[in-house]
């Protein structure tokens, strides 16, 4: 049986957490900052946990994560 390919765009966007979750980064801070509120911009720069509807999905893309 020949190797599984992960997804190299999955790969860069997703870490495995020691709990076995999936951290992601959160949309909306590349630009058009000027007309968010710098609370918004904040909680934009940290780090979410993917969905637990949507683990599966990524779980696929990353087989040797």
């Amino acid at each position: 049986m020949p190797k599984m390919k992960s997804n190299s765009g999955a790969k860069k966007r997703f870490k495995k957490t020691g709990s076995g979750h999936y951290k992601r980064k959160k949309a909306g801070k590349a630009h058009i900052l000027t007309k968010k509120r710098s609370k918004r911009k904040r909680k934009l720069g940290k780090k979410a946990i993917v969905d637990k509807t949507h683990e599966k999905d990524v779980e696929q893309m990353l087989p040797y994560k």
